[in-house]
């Protein structure tokens, strides 16, 4: 792939683009996939036959979850970094950081009994905190051991979250975000060994007839087809796609946690309409995935003109520093804590 001239993985705020970028299209695909929990819609039995359930399950289904973890972890870390700037006590901002979003996913969960605020809150803190404490290397150590036992040993799932923080708290450790503009050969070298590996795992998935859950061959080839698909993006970032993919993505990413909940609000209404329990209509699913993310895309992109942070992330953000904090743009601007 030819990349462009222009460095432009750092936007002027200090903001790390790329991160938003592939958080954006983490977001994209969960949607799909939470629009099939909330929903409750049906997916085995006479379905599994299907060319549309085969799709779903291995280019969606636990696809882009575990990209979501991992930048989780790699947020977490770059927050301590920012924060050790502002006060003595860093690690505290981050348990109150964590402690807030328990409540947020409380709530949440009564509209969407699968949501991972709640999870991601609770393993933070049990995880991440403790590995802070810990010099890079063996945070990578704890990560790899834990991802592989989590793949082999119990099938994946939500298994993977503390394995995927501890490894994004090691990249950000090791500033492996940084300078991907010097990257784009090494990633696109990724991108196609991952997408071979994705592609034979996933079909000896399908021909196997093994569900998405549960089994260390359909965990292995998430987390694969994860990897296509970040690296994939990411080397994409280095071309001329770069402007339109991240007037799209960018915007998605930097408000996640607003378009996760505002998501859910909008498919719960949505199906009181679509009644999407009866019947497997994943061609309504993509329109109205489409749909909701058309929408999120659109009021991100005009929101973040004139503020620094979506308006969930601005309400995380009071509550974690226990004051308002600015948010219009050209007020005393720092880098939002949730995408950095």
């Amino acid at each position: 792939m030819r990349t462009t001239r222009e460095p432009t993985d750092t936007a002027r705020d200090g903001r790390v683009r790329d991160i938003d970028a592939v958080r954006g299209l983490a977001l994209c695909g969960i949607l799909f996939v939470n629009i099939v929990g909330i929903t409750g819609m049906p997916t085995g039995s006479g379905a599994a036959s299907s060319l549309r359930h085969h799709a779903y399950e291995t280019l969606l289904h636990q696809r882009f979850f575990p990209v979501f973890s991992l930048l989780f972890g790699l947020s977490a870390a770059l927050f301590l970094r920012a924060a050790a700037g502002r006060t003595d006590r860093p690690r505290l901002a981050l348990l109150t950081r964590f402690g807030f979003l328990i409540p947020i996913g409380l709530v949440h969960q009564t509209l969407q009994p699968r949501e991972v605020l709640l999870v991601y809150a609770i393993v933070g803190i049990a995880v991440l905190l403790p590995a802070s404490f810990l010099p890079p290397w063996a945070t990578l150590t704890a990560g790899v051991a834990a991802t592989v036992y989590a793949l082999l040993v119990q099938g994946g799932g939500a298994r993977l979250i503390p394995g995927l923080f501890l490894l994004g708290m090691a990249a950000a450790q090791y500033d492996l975000h940084r300078g991907l503009d010097r990257r784009g050969r090494a990633l696109t070298l990724v991108f196609g060994v991952s997408t071979v590996l994705a592609t034979a795992l996933n079909t000896w998935q399908v021909r196997s007839g093994t569900e998405p859950s549960g089994s260390p061959l359909a965990a292995t080839a998430g987390v694969v087809t994860a990897a296509a698909y970040t690296s994939g993006l990411l080397a994409l970032l280095r071309t001329a796609m770069r402007r339109p993919l991240s007037a799209v993505l960018e915007p998605l990413g930097r408000m996640a946690l607003t378009n996760y909940l505002t998501a859910t609000l909008l498919v719960v209404a949505a199906d009181q309409v679509l009644r999407l329990e009866h019947d497997p209509r994943y061609g309504t699913v993509m329109a109205l995935g489409i749909a909701v993310l058309t929408a999120q895309a659109v009021f991100g992109t005009f929101w973040l003109r004139r503020f620094q942070h979506g308006p969930m992330e601005w309400v995380w953000r009071c509550l974690t520093w226990w004051r308002v904090v600015p948010n219009r743009q050209g007020r005393a601007q720092r880098s939002s804590t949730w995408s950095r």
